[in-house]
């Protein structure tokens, strides 16, 4: 089970990441561009959801395009989410609390990676092991 705390860890712990507030929710971003962020549901959400509305934190997470949300969404619904306000933007919501940190820290990568500049990226994925 994953926490804010988790988040927050593996988010800061890539280059160049920057901790703030979008729409009065925690946010990370890489060069100003936003790839994790807390992500309460609104209304709208709950009333797609229904009774599978998550009662927990939810994040949100960049993702490299639909093919991926949608993918993640099939294969783990139990973990991964989206909702119509995602409709055509390469992101999905992810149940905090059903995530595991190893998982996580992979999604936080993969976010990360999706909303890096290229050549940061790059660098970043040459220097890896």
């Amino acid at each position: 089970m994953a926490t804010w705390a988790d988040v927050r860890r593996l988010a800061l712990a890539l280059p160049e990441t920057t901790e703030g507030t979008s729409w009065g929710s925690a946010s990370w971003k890489v060069r100003g561009r936003g790839f994790v962020w807390e992500r309460p549901l609104r209304r709208a959400d709950l009333e797609h959801l229904g009774d599978a509305a998550p009662a927990g934190p939810v994040l949100g997470a960049a993702v490299a395009d639909e093919g991926v949300k949608q993918a993640l969404v099939a294969d783990d619904p139990a973990v991964y989410l989206t909702t119509p306000h995602f409709d055509g933007y390469p992101a999905v919501l992810v149940r905090l609390e059903r995530v595991d940190v190893d998982e996580l820290a992979e999604l936080v990568t993969e976010a990360w990676l999706a909303k890096a500049p290229k050549r940061l990226a790059q660098a970043f994925l040459a220097a890896r092991p």
